[in-house]
């Protein structure tokens, strides 16, 4: 039997291992359209690659997917976090889980986990094929043929896995085969906000932060990060990845509201500045700083709201504990475009999930081709659920791929 892997990224690699494990007569081969194999996974995680998250409840870790929560979490069934530890620990590379949860390698570098995928196809006997730009696939009686810019190919089964697509057009020649294509959309990027103010600040990190898109239910949490551009950071990209659709639609100029507190209400604010005004009210407001965020954000939030940095504590009066109850836990900030992040790309959309069987990651429209990873219309937040997402779609394609 011979098996074709169209994309030679993570998805690809792993579906291709995996059916040559499971199929050990069968020919596998990887097509890879550009010059070099797991471009993404070179530069993911700053070049670190990470690898998953340690969420090993499956329920939960579907949880952190915007589109295909419901269809991973079966697949997790079969393949889960603790599946991708084994796999990759009985390979020889040791994993490390940091505070946040993320796992990386724990050499630190991605290229250790690019050296175990081709160790692994090397050893197996997988052929791999650089420069082969798959243009279209045509089904006969007997497997398939695939036509690229050169030459072409004939195989018994065909495993897709070219990853997220900036435009529907990339996704033509599937769509010829029948499939329903999801326009594709960015998912993680970060925000833009030009000449503001708050970019002086840049480097400066709040630990715990809330941010919710004006107008709209979309709300993301977490670290936040300020840039020479505008705003980064998990709280930033969480949003990004669930408003996706809307913020494209709102062609990225949008207003968010920061609570940089966290989740602190209005009325446990009031008590704490009340508190602090006895306790400490001689003192400037800018030399006591009782919150979690670091001083120069301190000054900055109270120069907004219009408070001079040499008043006192027990002189600040209603009028400007109003301004900064409110700068506090609803500062408002104008975004006027995105910024790709990290040169990671994840889009929202691709191949539609109905489309698919993910009991074995069969097409519906077209048998005896399957999909994993990005290409299907999945994508989860930051910190190792898209690399899981391809771990768990790749395996379960290439156990089936030679039924």
């Amino acid at each position: 039997m011979k098996i074709a892997v169209i994309g030679g990224g993570a998805a690809g690699f792993f579906a291709a291992i995996n059916a040559k494990h499971f199929f050990p007569h069968s020919h596998v081969v990887i097509l890879e359209k550009s010059a070099k194999f797991l471009a993404k996974v070179k530069i993911s995680g700053g070049g670190r690659c990470n690898v998953t998250n340690a969420c090993f409840d499956n329920k939960l870790l579907s949880q952190h997917y915007p589109r295909g929560e419901n269809q991973l979490r079966k697949a997790f069934e079969q393949f889960n976090v603790q599946s991708t530890i084994d796999w990759f620990q009985s390979r020889g590379v040791k994993l490390t889980t940091l505070p946040d949860n993320c796992i990386f390698p724990q050499s630190n570098d991605s290229q250790t986990i690019i050296d175990c995928f081709m160790n692994a196809a090397k050893k197996l006997g997988i052929q791999l094929l650089l420069q082969e730009n798959v243009k279209r696939i045509e089904k006969f009686e007997s497997g398939f043929e695939i036509f690229t810019a050169e030459k072409n190919y004939q195989f018994d089964r065909i495993i897709v896995t070219i990853g997220g697509q900036p435009k529907k057009d990339g996704l033509n020649w599937l769509e010829y085969l029948g499939h329903d294509i999801i326009e594709p959309v960015p998912s993680l990027f970060t925000f833009n906000m030009p000449k503001n103010p708050i970019c002086a600040l840049m480097g400066n990190v709040v630990e715990n932060a809330v941010v919710k898109v004006e107008g709209t239910k979309l709300i993301g949490d977490g670290p936040l990060l300020i840039t020479h551009w505008g705003m980064s950071g998990p709280a930033i990209l969480k949003l990004s990845a669930w408003g996706a659709r809307i913020l494209q639609e709102k062609n990225y100029d949008f207003a968010i509201l920061v609570n940089w507190l966290n989740d602190t209400k209005e009325e446990s604010l009031r008590n704490e500045i009340q508190r602090v005004m006895l306790v400490y009210g001689g003192k400037m407001v800018s030399n006591l700083n009782p919150f979690s965020i670091t001083n120069r954000l301190w000054h900055f939030l109270l120069e907004k709201s219009e408070i001079h940095l040499e008043m006192r504590w027990k002189d600040l009066g209603k009028k400007n504990i109003n301004k900064l109850v409110n700068t506090l836990l609803n500062d408002r900030y104008d975004v006027f475009g995105k910024t790709t992040f990290k040169e990671e790309f994840v889009t929202a959309g691709g191949v539609s999930l109905y489309d698919v069987n993910f009991k074995t990651m069969e097409s519906k429209k077209a048998p005896g081709i399957f999909f994993a990873g990005e290409v299907l219309d999945i994508d989860g937040i930051t910190g190792g659920f898209n690399f899981q997402a391809a771990w768990t779609t790749g395996f379960i394609a290439g156990r089936n791929v030679g039924y």
